[in-house]
């Protein structure tokens, strides 16, 4: 006799035989006297349906924690990386390259650009993807309220598509709608429990949406070309000031570009460093883009502590300006107290990132490896001088390895990749998208990557309705 087969509680005799007696169909068994009901019956449709709906629901939870999981390994993955195609779509068309689009000729097959085509699957489904599309069009169009809706229409039609909310995010964040922003991410945090996105305050002055339009004349005349890049990356230290000489030098950029992503470490002397660097710009007129600043600040907060003050204070005020930069007001008040309460001194004061004006006098610094061509808030209209500015960044297109190629003479090294910084494109219109595929595709021939990073969703939305492809690599912002 096993041990817990003395702490067993009898049964009553008679519920014993009723229950050796019971039928073979248990759904339908009344609850016995004394013993809690187990399983709920599932004598109608309705109950087994909604049996069905709690199971799917849940494979659905655990898909989403398998893709939460891959996205955080592979941080870099483009839209363009071969997906499984639906079913509908031909296996020929699966692997076919999409060509722009004419003006005036039909838009491609819808599930040949969201399937086939690489849009992850877990991003936008088939069922969505026509919605998808009409709101890229109406917004790259300026029809800001008209994209909204069709947007919202299609949330309370999906369970498990993120693009739209994701669309609708940046739709409220290039429009300065805080407001609207917190209400659907309380919804998306319901929806898929998950933590919602963070409100993050339009790049430029100017972009609200009003009366279904964006004001754009501020965004429209905005910083555009090289910015000049320093890559930090695995210990923040006293060696530093050799990467940041070159940003500090002067020069006409407007805009000066920081990567912390692969920052691992940081000692005091580093953050001191980096937090000179930051204020010496940020008091010359210059704005900053602090990418990776999230990382670099969850990099820091290990080493503070409140009350103690061995780590002195540059880590701490380090923090703060890395909060001022990404304008995050709340959580910059929140550490200036904890600051304050630690060394007993007056904490600084927020003051708001400054937005781009172009600069004039200095020289612009030569483009180095690392530097990235910036787009402007809004790209409209004749685009021709910006299409220049981005071949001039990029040198004579790499039509000559195909005519090397042709004369059988050996082919030129490769050259780096192409990357266009988008992080402050808010929107382009449906004939400047057309224009610059058509522009980036020849700096794309022989085999050179080109790459638009940090592109907003609604902006990559209609890329990819107008055929990016395999020679144009997009790579979305994270939400």
């Amino acid at each position: 006799m096993g041990l817990f087969s003395f702490l067993k509680k009898k049964q009553n005799p008679s519920v014993q035989a009723a229950a050796h007696a019971r039928p073979a169909d248990a759904g339908a068994r009344p609850a016995l006297p004394g013993n809690p009901v187990t399983r709920m019956p599932l004598d109608t449709e309705a109950e087994r349906e909604r049996q069905r709906e709690i199971a799917r629901a849940t494979a659905a939870k655990i898909d989403a924690i398998e893709l939460e999981m891959t996205s955080d390994i592979f941080d870099d993955e483009p839209w363009t990386l071969p997906r499984r195609a639906p079913a509908a779509v031909p296996a020929a068309a699966a692997d076919a390259p999409v060509s722009v689009i004419p003006d005036g000729a039909a838009g491609p097959d819808t599930d040949a650009l969201f399937g086939a085509a690489g849009m992850p699957d877990s991003v936008v489904q088939p069922s969505s993807a026509p919605a998808v599309e009409e709101a890229a069009i109406l917004y790259a169009n300026g029809q800001a309220d008209a994209a909204e809706h069709s947007l919202r229409a299609i949330l309370s039609g999906t369970r498990h598509d993120r693009l739209p909310w994701w669309m609708l995010f940046d739709l409220y964040q290039a429009g300065a709608r805080e407001e609207a922003f917190e209400s659907i991410a309380i919804d998306y945090a319901s929806r898929f429990e998950t933590s919602p996105p963070t409100y993050q305050p339009p790049f430029m002055a100017n972009t609200a949406a009003s009366a279904g339009t964006l004001g754009n004349a501020g965004a429209r005349s905005g910083f555009s070309g090289v910015a000049p890049t320093a890559s930090l990356g695995g210990r923040l230290d006293a060696g530093i000031g050799a990467q940041l000489a070159r940003v500090l030098a002067p020069s006409s950029a407007a805009v000066v570009r920081f990567e912390f992503g692969a920052i691992a470490s940081a000692t005091p002397e580093g953050c001191a460093l980096l937090l000179d660097a930051l204020q010496t710009l940020r008091r010359a007129g210059r704005e900053l883009v602090p990418a990776g600043a999230e990382h670099l600040a969850g990099v820091l907060r290990p080493m503070l502590a409140i009350g103690e003050r061995g780590a002195g204070q540059a880590p701490w005020l380090l923090l703060l300006e890395l909060l001022l930069l990404m304008n995050r007001e709340k959580d910059f008040e929140e550490t200036a107290m904890d600051y304050c309460v630690t060394f007993e001194v007056s904490p600084p004061s927020f003051e708001a990132p400054l937005r781009s004006a172009p600069r004039v006098g200095a020289a612009p610094l030569p483009p180095a490896a690392g530097d990235r061509f910036m787009l402007p808030g809004i790209v409209e209209g004749d685009s021709t001088a910006l299409l220049d500015a981005i071949d001039a960044y990029a040198g004579v297109p790499d039509e000559e390895a195909a005519i090397a190629d042709a004369a059988d003479m050996p082919a030129p090294p490769p050259r780096p990749p192409l990357v266009l910084d988008c992080s402050r494109l808010a929107r382009i219109d449906y004939h400047a998208a057309g224009a610059l595929l058509a522009r980036l595709r020849r700096h794309a021939g022989g085999g050179r990557a080109v790459e638009l990073r940090d592109v907003n969703h609604l902006v990559a939305a209609l890329l990819r309705l107008l055929g990016s492809g395999a020679q144009v690599r997009l790579y979305a912002h994270r939400y």
